[in-house]
Parts: C-alpha cells; structure tokens; sequence
C-alpha cells in the first residue's frame, strides 16, 4: 500500500483539529516548484532544513556552556532536537501538524552565531551602523539566501507557514520580527514552538548547571516549583544522586509539558476557536502555561539567570567570547584581503559589514576560537 502526498493531506484534512495548519492548504512558495510525490510541503521543508550546512553546524554552537568545556553539555544542536520533540509531542496533543511545528522548531536557532547569546548580543553592537543583527532575522536569511543549493532561485524555497514561524519565533529571549503579517498571530503549530524552545531550555540549562557542578541540588529549594516536585517524588534534594536528578529532570519536563497541552486546550475552548484564520486574528497569543505555572517558570528562570547565566564561571566565558568575535570582525572589516575567496565574492553583493557578519555568524565556537589564534597567535 502506497501514500502517496495527496493521500496524505487527504488524512491531514481528516485527522487534524479544524484549527491546525494543513499543508495542502499552504500558501506556498516564493518560487514555483512541483511538491513531492511522497512528502507533504512541510515533510519536504524539514528536509531541506536538515539538509543544511548551518544546521549541522549547531553541533558546535554553545547553548550555555562552550563547545571544548565537555562532550556532555546540551549544544545548539542538542537543544534544537530537543525543542522539536517537545513541540512534537504538544502538536500531537492538540492535533495539530507535527510535521510543520517540528520544521520550525529545526529551523529557529539555524541563524545563531558561535557563543550563544552573548555572540548574537557582540554582532549587534558590531553591526549597530549596518543595520545591527537578529538570530530570527539570520535564520531567514540562511534559508532565503545564504544556503544555494537549488537552481533556479538562492535559499530552500521553504513554504510560506514555516517562514513565518521562523521570523514570529518569540520567548523571553527572542523577540519577533514584524515582516510577516504584524496585525496577526502566527499559526498555532509556530506559538507551540516558542513554548517548548522555553521549557526545553529552562529544564535542561538546569539540568547542565547541576551536571557541571555550578548549580548544587540544594540551591533547588530557593525554586517554589523545584521544590513541590522533590517533596512530590519523595526526593530529598540535598542528596539527590546522578540517577535521581535525570529522573527529576524528566518529571519536571513532563510536568511542564502537559500544563502547557491542557492550558492551551482551555484557551482554544474559551475563545472557541475553530480554524486557523480564528488563531490568526486572537489578540493574544492560544498556546501558553495555567497562571499558577506561568509564575513558577518565571522564578525558574530569575534562579537561573542569577545562578548559571551570571556565575563567574559563564560570565568569563562570555568575555572571552565577545573579545574573539570583536577582534575577528575589526580584523576582517580593515584588512578584507584576509577573508577566504568566497567570502570576498560576497562582499561585491553583501558589502562589507553584512558579509564579515554572515561569515562571522556561520562560524561554530571550535572554529572562530581557531581563527582567532591563527590571526593572532604568532605561534600558530
């Protein structure tokens, strides 16, 4: 028995609340071009997503700690994978497209430069007088422009539905671009995005932080909602061994995970939603956490902000960072001559700036502290 593409919007169409995003219902592409035999529009976008080289190269981008700091810490890649599952799993709760929320959540960090945030905070001020830089606004430019892969038109031609979610990508830390129909809400598979980038962030920088040693179990205490779960799991916190921290780990994941599934769902009845066009037009956001957890997350992440993100430790990290990427983009914005060939050639389309910038924001963390040693290291 075969299914092929039409039998699967066909199921799409059947399966799916009236409110998720069908891809036979697309908008579709900039660029004309025949869909798979076999894949739907947004199977054939994850794959192109996948297929990419600024994809593989979040393998080395830092999520919290750098690349060299150890092979056991969540990378910009891992935590890529591990929003998608998220998302994957409240999509299917909801019934919504899986396969759309899972193509945006692949493709929401594509754009982030080497050293995470700190990095993408150096390119913006670097770029202040060129017009700055925005990691969502980098994600949709590797995916319109920066990636040729194709004949006929540069990027991956990806549908309409997963180059909105991409620019509407919105958390704490992410603010959203307003390119793409500003008066409307992005479809309900990109707002479940945003949710699980949150939760998968704030579940597992927790978990690195105790895994390193610069979060102790016993600091979980101060965290109302890390608490209530150790006394629920019976788990005394100033003896929580290895094992019991990745079960508390996957509780609290999942915890997290089913408030957002049903607090979602009520919000959906309340404003009795019934298609994607009464998503759009919603004045605030459907997908999001009951209020009592909403709170809790937020001291969540105030202890980590003041715990793991602002330890000594990260934040010398940091200023190594900011003074690699600096001193990379000073030395190729005046001697030019430096950058390899095709970058040259792209300073001819890009000028100047906004190429030492894309070049500067491809790199992973293992290869800009490279070059930073052999442009200034006498020795190497």
């Amino acid at each position: 028995m075969l299914f092929p593409r039409e039998r699967l919007e066909q199921s799409e169409a059947q399966v799916l609340a009236p409110y998720a995003s069908k891809s036979g219902q697309s908008r579709g592409r900039e660029f004309p071009e025949k869909e798979s035999a076999y894949r739907t529009a947004f199977q054939k976008d994850r794959d192109r997503v996948i297929h990419t080289t600024a994809f593989r190269r979040l393998e080395y981008k830092t999520q919290v700690f750098v690349n060299y700091e150890g092979d056991y810490y969540r990378t910009r890649l891992t935590h890529t994978l591990e929003v998608a599952q998220v998302a994957k799993s409240i999509a299917r709760a909801l019934g919504l497209n899986e396969d759309l929320s899972e193509t945006i959540a692949l493709s929401h960090d594509l754009g982030h430069p080497p050293f995470g945030h700190a990095g993408e905070r150096v390119l913006h001020e670097l770029m202040a007088e060129h017009g700055g830089f925005d990691h969502n606004r980098q994600s949709l430019r590797i995916v319109t422009h920066l990636e040729e892969r194709y004949p006929g038109f540069r990027g991956l031609n990806l549908t309409w539905e997963t180059r909105e979610g991409i620019m509407k990508h919105e958390t704490v830390y992410d603010a959203p671009d307003g390119s793409f129909e500003p008066d409307k809400r992005p479809s309900l598979e990109a707002q479940i995005v945003n949710l699980a980038d949150e939760i998968a962030y704030s579940v597992h920088d927790l978990d690195d932080g105790l895994r390193s040693g610069i979060l102790s179990p016993a600091q979980l205490v101060e965290v109302p909602l890390l608490q209530e779960l150790a006394k629920e799991l019976e788990f005394d916190l100033e003896k929580l061994s290895e094992f019991h921290r990745r079960v508390f780990i996957r509780e609290l994941l999942g915890l997290i995970i089913t408030d957002a599934v049903m607090a979602t769902h009520t919000a959906l009845e309340a404003g009795r939603i019934t298609s994607l066009e009464g998503v759009r037009n919603h004045p605030t956001p459907l997908a999001g956490y009951s209020e009592g957890l909403k709170t809790q997350l937020a001291e969540l992440r105030n202890f980590l902000y003041a715990n793991l993100y602002r330890h000594h430790h990260v934040v010398r990290e940091v200023g190594k960072s900011k003074r690699v990427l600096t001193e990379l983009f000073r030395q190729y914005t005046e001697l030019p001559e430096m950058l390899p060939p095709n970058v040259r050639s792209a300073v001819e389309r890009e000028g100047l700036h906004r190429a030492v910038c894309d070049y500067i924001a491809g790199m992973t963390d293992r290869f800009a502290l490279e070059e930073y040693s052999r442009l200034f290291d006498p020795r190497s």
